[in-house]
């Protein structure tokens, strides 16, 4: 299965091509900046499944709390963030779903697990199903 995604202003475009190799949630202080919001809801895929096919994506590398360095790839005109790449994860794509085109993406995009569950706040609840992790795994096997 193929699916497209995209930034806002339709300057990056990417596919992603077969299922994620895992799914999840992360509830970190860096994802909220990054998303703006509560928290990153992200798919996971092999860098042989990503392809850009559109534009070229800003980059921004930076060290998270784990000490590893995470590189977040964004439009440079409209500023959304599509994906990024941790260290740790050995050049795996990490999917923004929201960046996703089809409009049942997010519902297909189901986490699996909870990352800094922590610091979830107290008005979202935990998803049911999921595995729930306080802070990021330090084997990466345990997140995929």
């Amino acid at each position: 299965m193929s699916q497209s995604g995209g930034c806002l202003c339709g300057n990056v475009r990417y596919t992603v091509e077969g299922d994620p190799v895992s799914k999840g949630l992360c509830h970190c202080t860096d994802c909220r900046k990054i998303t703006g919001s509560a928290y990153s809801t992200n798919v996971i895929y092999h860098p042989d499944s990503f392809a850009v096919t559109k534009g070229t994506a800003k980059q921004y590398s930076f060290s998270a709390d784990s000490g590893n360095t995470i590189s977040i790839y964004f439009c440079g005109d409209c500023g959304s963030t599509m994906w990024s790449e941790p260290a740790m994860f050995a050049g795996l794509k990490i999917i923004k779903a929201g960046t996703l085109d089809a409009e049942d993406a997010l519902q297909k995009s189901k986490p699996a697990l909870e990352i800094y569950s922590r610091a979830r706040p107290d008005w979202i609840a935990a998803v049911e199903g999921a595995e729930q992790n306080e802070a990021m795994p330090m084997n990466p096997d345990l997140v995929l």
